[in-house]
């Protein structure tokens, strides 16, 4: 005879407020792991006081309807309207925040020789990563029942749905390493064989990851579409995708300062390869 299960706890599962807390817990779970890095990056710290506040602003603006859409594909519950997406990402942000906040206090880094405005500058750039820590971690870390996956719901399986996943999947990747001295470095010391080589690369690692290795998750080919257009569509496209955030958090961090055009781009190019390969990844991890 099968067991049936205790009508309490059937109960505990179909109660929303008790699965929005277990989700919003694990939020915090998923910003503290997928933020700490950051969080423990010097770079971060000093960008806190560096970064005007311009950029620091169009950053936060870009990053809200990222994690809306995101909130779409992984959010904390499964949602139907805009406005909860929206609800859910500021509530990431929240979880972020306040991740973010305890652990620079925990480490030291938030004390009292730190000016207000700085702390609130260095707070809201680690909050960034956090927050999409937060999202990600309703598709990491729980059940499709528990959270409410969206599997299915066609809203990732067109094509302007397929290149925002790589967008995230890019933008992630690619924040973690973008604020650091080694990848500035590793732009100058690129000689124009090592740039081509390495865009070559980045696009035979982003088809491979997606269209040709049956990872779990990966991307479906429309049975009788040419090999051709899929690498030009999702590949290629992705991959404008992917330099297009890299510059813009270049930017966004200062490291485009007094570079060449062809220095630039090797810097560009350089933190792209990460961003290819997080944009791959995607649909693995979302």
């Amino acid at each position: 005879m099968i067991p049936q299960p205790d009508r309490s706890e059937v109960l505990d599962r179909s109660d929303p407020d008790r699965q929005f807390a277990i989700a919003i817990a694990r939020a915090f779970g998923g910003a503290i792991i997928f933020g700490l890095p950051l969080m423990m990056t010097m770079e971060m710290w000093q960008l806190g006081s560096a970064m005007p506040s311009a950029r620091l602003a169009l950053l936060i603006t870009i990053w809200i309807p990222l994690l809306v859409g995101l909130s779409a594909v992984a959010g904390f519950e499964q949602t139907l309207r805009l406005k909860h997406d929206a609800l859910d990402a500021f509530v990431a942000i929240a979880v972020g925040t306040v991740a973010a906040t305890a652990i620079l206090v925990l480490l030291g880094v938030l004390d009292s020789d730190v000016g207000f405005h700085e702390a609130v500058a260095m707070i809201t750039l680690q909050a960034l990563p956090g927050s999409m820590g937060a999202l990600l971690a309703s598709s990491q870390f729980g059940s499709r029942e528990a959270t409410g996956h969206r599997d299915g719901s066609g809203r990732r399986d067109t094509w302007g749905g397929e290149i925002f996943l790589m967008g995230v999947g890019a933008n992630f990747l690619a924040f973690n390493v973008a604020p650091t001295e080694e990848i500035a470095l590793l732009g100058l010391e690129m000689g124009p064989w090592h740039t081509v080589a390495t865009v070559i690369v980045s696009l035979l690692l982003m088809h491979g990851f997606v269209y040709a290795v049956e990872f779990s998750g990966q991307a479906s080919i429309p049975p009788g579409t040419p090999l051709v257009s899929v690498f030009v569509r999702y590949t290629v496209v992705g991959y404008v995708v992917v330099l297009a955030l890299s510059t813009f958090m270049l930017w966004c961090f200062n490291r485009l300062a007094g570079l060449s055009i062809a220095e630039g781009l090797s810097l560009v190019i350089a933190l792209g390869l990460p961003g290819a390969i997080g944009a791959a990844a995607a649909r693995l991890i979302l």
